[in-house]
């Protein structure tokens, strides 16, 4: 849809643009204007304004607050305490986007999106030939209703609870997210909603959300908070001597790790870039790399350990380094099972040489009977010639 309505406001600027050059240099006009909206106190708000002509115009920002008798000023980036940022760009066509952080009531106005391309616009003694065309957008901003929350465990259960304490307009539902993750949603309207969790609070630490469904939208947030639960990537890590080993710990509760440090054999500590150690640590991870592992000093318990705004929480990891041989131990084995099979069938072998030596005289004694057969033979015929 997005891909669709990109092309389709292409092919609008482009048959606007044809418009305009048939018109001639100086006419501009607005292909996307911006739109009014409302929104709460410490909010922010982002309005957006795309001009066309020949040449390519320049647009500007400009504001008209509710108060008598004020006037239109002009807005730039960095303005109202560096709250005000734009970002324009020229290309075949101008896009300009306004973006307001941390809303106040002072910035309930009106807000006026200019283009212009006539040579003079910004001349300080000339009159521009042509004048600055106008887009505006009203932006309400609304004082934001207090919200009561509040977090309690019973039976096994955490209960997480919202309670709108003031009267707003219709409310249409309620949401209840973690993150991105929606985790609850209705359709009532009551002032009040609540989300139920199984489990303790250190198996579900985290920033929650209660949304009332109004316009525009009323957030209320719930933090569960806990002392940092961390754990070994792995408890028992092997290595090689003389190479690197590298010792994994993280911790996945809220909030987030401000300290990490490690300790060899719980009372050590190590600094990073000290000796063959290297720490790097980033949010809720941390990493130490040994270098060139040495079987007699590294072997041993590494400590990791997280601190936060509610406590701290350590692991331990068992390194284990082996010999450069003790690669070599199982081809050893492997050769010395074909020298054990080797000996076998040489033994056997050996054994069975006696008993074919007495085949082969068996053989030999063959002949002498068969020639005493014959002489039997002869002396019957010599008898019946007789």
């Amino acid at each position: 849809m997005a891909a669709g309505a990109e092309g389709v406001r292409g092919l609008l600027a482009l048959l606007v643009l044809g418009v305009l050059a048939a018109g001639g240099q100086g006419t501009t006009g607005f292909i996307k204007s911006p739109l009014s909206q409302k929104r709460l106190t410490q909010d922010s708000v982002e309005l957006y304004c795309e001009a066309i002509g020949n040449p390519i115009p320049e647009i500007q920002w400009w504001f008209e607050g509710n108060e008598p008798n004020e006037t239109y000023a002009q807005l730039w980036d960095g303005a109202r305490q560096d709250r005000v940022k734009i970002n324009a760009t020229y290309n075949l066509h101008s896009t300009s986007t306004i973006y307001i952080a941390n809303l106040t009531g002072d910035d309930s106005g009106t807000y006026e999106c200019r283009a212009s391309n006539d040579p003079d616009r910004n001349h300080l003694s000339k009159s521009p030939k042509v004048k600055w065309i106008r887009s505006q957008a009203n932006v309400f901003v609304i004082e934001r209703p207090d919200i009561q929350t509040e977090l309690r465990s019973a039976a096994g259960k955490l209960v997480l609870s919202c309670n709108l304490t003031e009267t707003f307009s219709l409310i249409e539902g309620h949401e209840w997210k973690h993150g991105d993750k929606i985790l609850q949603t209705d359709s009532e309207s009551s002032t009040s909603t609540t989300y139920e969790i199984e489990g303790k609070e250190e198996e579900h630490s985290g920033s929650y959300q209660c949304i009332y469904k109004t316009s525009p939208e009323i957030k209320g947030e719930i933090n569960i908070s806990v002392v940092p639960q961390v754990v070994a990537y792995k408890k028992s890590e092997h290595g090689n001597e003389g190479d690197t080993g590298v010792l994994t710990c993280k911790n996945p509760s809220f909030p987030p790790v401000s300290t990490w440090s490690w300790y060899r054999n719980g009372k050590e500590s190590i600094v990073n870039g000290s000796g063959r150690y290297i720490i790097k640590s980033s949010g809720n991870k941390t990493e130490l790399r040994i270098l060139k592992l040495n079987i007699e000093e590294d072997t041993g318990d590494y400590l990791c350990s997280a601190t936060n705004s509610f406590g701290k929480g350590e692991a331990t990891v068992n390194l284990r380094v082996r010999s450069r041989l003790a690669a070599l131990w199982p081809f050893l084995g492997i050769v010395a099972e074909v020298l054990v099979l080797v000996t076998i069938i040489f033994i056997y072998e050996k054994r069975r040489k006696p008993d074919e030596v007495l085949d082969d005289d068996d053989g030999g004694s063959a002949p002498l009977k068969s020639n005493a057969t014959n002489h039997k033979d002869k002396n019957v015929r010599q008898r019946n010639a007789n």
